[in-house]
């Protein structure tokens, strides 16, 4: 059995779990939020524990129970807890602020580049001085935070050689050598 698809979810105090069929819905302080599950996995709530199951040992259908598994796991932590991410732009002139659901990016380029995110997302922009900007974002759907991270990170990946760009806090770049000195 899949070693991640047999772990029972535990639900925290205030999230309410709905299953109509092949629809799970999970309801908590941080929203709501649902997940459509394949025909073939069941879905069910025992005791105060979501648990899900499969019909078969195919590996498809291993496949899907732990993924679904995990989903429904997400959702949980989601609207119980949130789930949050913080970017640095690197690089000389690179600024970033906020106007509600607007973020507004100079990186260098000849204009600057806005960003109408989704109302889902809460965003926060730090500029202290030196220190590099911040962008945090906060969110309950964990898969929709990770989706609206890459896109602003893909606007100006950090490069290998000075680590300018938008890097997520706490990640190690791979940094290559300059130019080595002249040869004789």
């Amino acid at each position: 059995m899949s070693r991640i698809g047999k772990a029972p979810i535990e639900l925290p105090t205030g999230v309410e779990v709905n299953i109509n069929g092949t629809d799970v819905t999970v309801k908590g302080v941080k929203g709501t939020l649902s997940q459509k599950v394949d025909a073939d996995i069941k879905v069910s709530l025992e005791e105060g524990k979501i648990v899900v199951s499969r019909p078969t040992d195919q590996k498809r259908h291993k496949a899907m129970h732990g993924l679904y598994r995990a989903l429904i796991a997400n959702m949980v932590k989601g609207v119980s807890q949130g789930y949050t991410t913080q970017q640095e732009l690197v690089g000389v002139g690179y600024r970033a602020s906020n106007k509600g659901q607007l973020l507004e990016l100079s990186l260098g380029y000849s204009h600057n580049i806005t960003l109408e995110l989704p109302t889902e997302i809460k965003i926060t922009t730090k500029s202290d001085k030196g220190e590099n900007p911040k962008i945090i974002l906060e969110c309950a759907d964990n898969q929709l935070l990770g989706m609206v991270a890459a896109k602003i990170r893909s606007l100006r990946k950090p490069e290998p050689y000075k680590g300018k760009g938008i890097k997520f806090t706490g990640e190690v770049l791979r940094r290559k050598a300059g130019k080595s000195a002249s040869k004789k």
